[in-house]
């Protein structure tokens, strides 16, 4: 029988959870705000995890510019990689705890982006509807004027 639930899959969860909440907790790094941890993958042989994460400037970081922003906290959160394996290695019962690995989720704007899109075409198809409407409209009353 298959297993339906992966080891690895499990692990990712479980460093998810860990992660978060070593961030929100313990991490001082005034240059970071609130970040939330997306996804998790880790390789086959849980020796590197790929930490998916989103983060939103507060206070004095709401004034720099996003793409910044963003580079930023993934610099910082990549040079507070040994001190959240460390963290997390306390709390994991694992012969070898992954190395982090940071990377910025940008699946939100996509997703923003990608709805405006449509939320542009429906509305230019709802007015290039009304403009066909009309002009049958007029046609219709011509031809009745005519006969």
């Amino acid at each position: 029988m298959a297993k339906e639930y992966a080891r690895t899959d499990r692990v990712a969860d479980q460093i998810q959870k860990d992660v978060a909440n070593i961030i929100q907790r313990e991490v001082k790094d005034p240059r970071i705000g609130m970040v939330t941890i997306n996804q998790v993958t880790i390789s086959k042989d849980l020796s590197y995890a790929e930490l998916y994460f989103t983060c939103m400037p507060f206070g004095s970081q709401a004034d720099v510019d996003e793409p910044t922003y963003r580079k930023e906290c993934v610099k910082v959160l990549n040079n507070a990689s040994s001190f959240l394996r460390t963290q997390l290695g306390k709390g994991l019962k694992l012969r070898i705890v992954p190395e982090l690995r940071f990377h910025y989720d940008a699946v939100i704007e996509r997703a923003t982006h990608v709805s405006s899109l449509i939320s542009q075409a429906v509305n230019e198809d709802a007015l290039n509807n009304q403009d066909e409407n009309q002009d049958d409209n007029q046609d219709s009353n011509q031809e009745d004027e005519n006969a």
